[in-house]
C-alpha cells in the first residue's frame, strides 16, 4: 500500500478536538485554559467535535457519537488537523464502524497516544495515512516541558527536514490533566542501550498493550521492514511488559523488525533499567537487532511527536546512539 503523508500544519490552521477514548469532561478547567493558551502560542486555531464532553458510565460518549465526530472532522475541509482529547480504553471500539474511504480520501493531520495507539496504526494499516504519535489536546495544559515538547511538536507537523532526537535533561511523571500539584522533575539519565546495531525502517507501534490488540485483525499494519517504537503506563509491571513485548515476538511476521525504541517507564511500573535489559535478553529474537529505551515518549513528560507510517534511521552505540526521523 502507497503510504500518504499528510499536508504539514501551517500557523492559523483549524485543528479539531475529538474524544475517541475518554470524553474532555474529565479535564479540568484549569487545565483547559492552559491547554487552549499552549496551543494557540503553537499556532493552532481549535474547535471541538460536538460530542466531546459527553460521558457514559465507560467515561465516553456513545460509538455513533465518537464515530461522527471523527467523520465530521476528516470530512471538514476547514479542518486541516485532529488532535485527541486524551487517552482511555476503548477507541478500538471504533475500528468497525470508520470510513475508511473517507478518511483515505481526506487526508489529514491525525495526533495522539496511549490508547489512540489502535486508531494511528489501524488508519496506517487500511488506509496508508501516515499519522502521528504525540501531545494529546490535554497535554498541551501540561505545566512542565512545554518546550521540549512544542519543539517536536513543530519539527513533526510543521516542517519537513530529518530531526533528530535528543534526550531532555528533566522528566516529570504527574497527572496533569487534572491540575493538583506542581510537577516534579527528576534528572534525566540518558537513553539506555540494551542491544547495539543499526537499522532503517518505517515506524509503527506505541503503546504496547494497546497495538497488540490488533493483533490477528484486519487492522494490524505490516511488519516488514519495521522498527517499533513500544512503551505502557504504569499498570505494566515488569511481568505485564514481558508478556506482551513476548506475544509480538510471536508473530509470524516478526523477523521483519529491524529494531526497537522503548519510551520511558512511569514510577509506579516498578520497572528498573536492570529488568527491561533481562526482559529483552530473553528473546533470542532480539538478540540481533538494536534496542534502545529511556526515550522520551509515553506516558511521562518531556514527549516527543513521532510518525506512525514514516521513516526512521537508527544508530545504536554505548557511546553516541543516534535516532533520526527521516521522513514525517
Amino acid at each position: 500500500m502507497e503510504k500518504i503523508f499528510p499536508a504539514k500544519l501551517k500557523r492559523n490552521d483549524e485543528i479539531r478536538i475529538v474524544a475517541p477514548s475518554t470524553s474532555l469532561s474529565i479535564i479540568s478547567e484549569k487545565t483547559r485554559e492552559i491547554a487552549n493558551k499552549k496551543s494557540a502560542e503553537a499556532g493552532l486555531r481549535l474547535t471541538f467535535g460536538k460530542y466531546v464532553e459527553e460521558t457514559d458510565d465507560f467515561g465516553s460518549s456513545s460509538i455513533e457519537h465518537r464515530i461522527k465526530d471523527i467523520h465530521d472532522a476528516f470530512s471538514d475541509s476547514k479542518v486541516k488537523g485532529i488532535i485527541t482529547v486524551i487517552g482511555g480504553f476503548n477507541s478500538n471500539q471504533l475500528l468497525r464502524y470508520l470510513d475508511w474511504s473517507l478518511i483515505k480520501k481526506n487526508p489529514k493531520v491525525f495526533c495522539g497516544y496511549s490508547d489512540i495507539t489502535a486508531l494511528n496504526n489501524a488508519i496506517y494499516a487500511k488506509t496508508g495515512l501516515v499519522t502521528y504519535s504525540g501531545p494529546f489536546y490535554s497535554t498541551f495544559g501540561n505545566r512542565s516541558h512545554s518546550d521540549y515538547r512544542s519543539d517536536y511538536f513543530q519539527k513533526c507537523l510543521f516542517q519537513d527536514e530529518p530531526f533528530e532526537l535528543y534526550p531532555g535533561d528533566t522528566w516529570s511523571d504527574d497527572e496533569w490533566w487534572l491540575y493538583k500539584d506542581e510537577p516534579v522533575l527528576m534528572p534525566n539519565s540518558g537513553w539506555l542501550v540494551i542491544n547495539e546495531g543499526e537499522a532503517q525502517g518505517t515506524i509503527l507501534g506505541s503503546n504496547l498493550c494497546t497495538f497488540n490488540l490488533l493483533q490477528g485483525t484486519e487492522y494490524f499494519p505490516d511488519l516488514e521492514n519495521t522498527v517499533l517504537f513500544l512503551e505502557d503506563d504504569y499498570e505494566s509491571l515488569p511481568r505485564n511488559f514481558d508478556r506482551d513485548l513476548q506475544s509480538l515476538v510471536h508473530l509470524p511476521g516478526f523477523f521483519g523488525v529491524k529494531g526497537i525504541v522503548i519510551g520511558r517507564f512511569q514510577k509506579k511500573s516498578e520497572m528498573t533499567k536492570e529488568k527491561l535489559s533481562q526482559i529483552v535478553k530473553t528473546k533470542r529474537e532480539l538478540n540481533n537487532i538494536p534496542v534502545i529505551a529511556n526515550v522520551d515518549f509515553g506516558h511521562t513528560e518531556p514527549r516527543i511527536t513521532f510518525p506512525i507510517g514514516g521513516e526512521l534511521s537508527l544508530k545504536v552505540v554505548k557511546a553516541n546512539s543516534q535516532i533520526t526521523i527521516i521522513k514525517h
